[in-house]
C-alpha cells in the first residue's frame, strides 16, 4: 500500500491499515522506516484522545481488567486501541503475543482494536515504537488508547512518561504490597486500583485500598491540587468498573482545566523528540560501513586484551568526533 492509501484508510477507521499501518513503522527496514516517516507526518496532529497507561505487579488481572473497562467504554460510545506489550525472550527474540487470546470478548468487538507487540529487546516495558503506534490509533478514530505493560519496574516511568492517566493495580494484601512497592512508582500514580475484591478476598481489597491511601498522604502530590484516587475492582465480576472510568474522566478534566495537560503533551512530544534523535544516533553510530570497520579493529584488540574497553570507548569517540568536526 501506498502512504496515501494507509492514511486514507487509516482516516476512514479500517482496522486492516491501521494493523498495516503499524507492522509498517515497526519494520526494522530502511525503506520501511521512509514510508513510516512519511505516513507519521501525513497523520501527525492534536487530537482529542484519552491516553492511559496500565501497570501492575504479575498475577494482578490486568488483562481481565482491560477488558472489562473496554467493554464498558464502549458500551458508551467509546472506540477503544488496546497497545498490549509482550516481553520478548532474550536468547530467541520470540514472543508469546497471547493478549487477543486473553480479551477474546474485546478483540471480537468491531468498535475495539487490540495490538500486542513484542518488546524486542527495547528496555521500559513498551516497545520502540509505541508512541507512534498511539498516534496511529488515534488518527484511525480510537478516542481511548490503553497501553498495557509487561509489569513492575523501569516500565512505569516509561508509560508514565507518554500517557495522561497512568494507573497502577495492586492485590489485595496491603500489608506485603506496601513493602514491595517502590516510592517512585507511587510518586507517579494517578489512579490505584486494588483488583480481585471479590470472594474471600474482598475485605482484604478494600482494607488494602484504604492503606494505600493512607500512605500516599505522607507523599507530595504528583500535581498540585490534585488528588490520586484509590478504588477496589473485581474485573471478573465487573464490578467497580464504572467507577474506576469515571475516576480517569475527573481526573483529565481537573488536568485540562488546570492546564497541566497541555504542559504535559507538550514536554511528551519533546521527550519522545529526544528519544528518536538518540535511536538515530546509535544507529549510525553502529551500522555505517566506516564506523563498522572502526568497531571491529577496537573490538579485536579487547579481545585480545591489548586494550581496555573504556580506552577503547574514548578512542571511538575521540575518532567520531574529530570525523564530524
Amino acid at each position: 500500500m501506498t502512504v496515501e492509501e494507509l492514511a486514507k484508510g487509516l482516516k476512514e477507521g479500517k482496522r486492516r491499515q491501521l494493523a498495516k499501518a503499524i507492522t509498517l513503522i515497526e519494520s526494522s527496514r530502511d525503506e520501511d522506516q521512509r514510508k513510516a516517516q512519511e505516513l507519521l507526518e501525513v497523520l501527525n496532529g492534536d487530537y482529542d484522545t484519552v491516553r492511559i497507561g496500565i501497570s501492575g505487579v504479575p498475577g494482578v488481572g490486568k488483562s481481565t481488567f482491560i477488558e472489562a473497562l473496554g467493554n464498558v467504554l464502549i458500551e458508551k460510545g467509546h472506540k477503544v486501541a488496546v497497545l498490549a506489550v509482550d516481553p520478548s525472550s532474550p536468547s530467541s527474540g520470540g514472543s508469546i503475543l497471547g493478549d487477543k487470546t486473553r480479551m477474546e470478548t474485546l478483540a471480537n468487538s468491531e468498535e475495539a482494536f487490540i495490538r500486542p507487540s513484542p518488546t524486542a529487546g527495547t528496555l521500559g516495558g513498551v516497545t520502540k515504537r509505541t508512541r507512534e503506534s498511539m498516534l496511529l490509533c488515534e488518527a484511525a478514530g480510537y478516542d481511548v488508547v490503553i497501553i498495557e505493560t509487561v509489569g513492575v519496574g523501569q516500565s512505569e516511568y516509561e508509560v508514565a512518561s507518554m500517557v495522561d492517566c497512568f494507573l497502577v493495580m495492586m492485590l489485595p494484601g496491603a500489608g506485603d504490597s506496601l513493602q514491595g512497592i517502590k516510592r517512585g512508582i507511587l510518586e507517579i500514580t494517578d489512579v490505584l486500583v486494588v483488583n480481585k475484591a471479590d470472594g474471600d478476598q474482598e475485605r482484604l481489597a478494600h482494607k488494602a485500598r484504604d492503606e494505600y491511601e493512607q500512605t500516599f498522604n505522607l507523599l507530595q502530590p504528583k500535581y498540585e491540587g490534585i488528588q490520586v484516587e484509590f478504588l477496589a475492582t473485581s474485573a471478573l465480576e465487573g464490578k467497580g468498573i464504572e467507577e474506576v472510568w469515571k475516576a480517569v474522566k475527573e481526573f483529565i478534566s481537573e488536568m485540562k482545566k488546570s492546564g497541566f495537560l497541555h504542559e504535559l503533551r507538550s514536554a511528551q512530544n519533546l521527550n519522545w523528540f529526544k528519544r528518536l534523535a538518540e535511536d538515530e544516533v546509535l544507529k549510525s553510530l553502529w551500522h555505517t560501513p566506516e564506523n563498522k570497520e572502526l568497531v571491529k579493529e577496537l573490538k579485536n584488540k579487547i579481545s585480545k586484551g591489548e586494550m581496555s574497553p573504556s580506552t577503547a570507548a574514548a578512542q571511538m569517540t575521540n575518532k567520531l568526533n574529530k570525523r564530524n568536526s
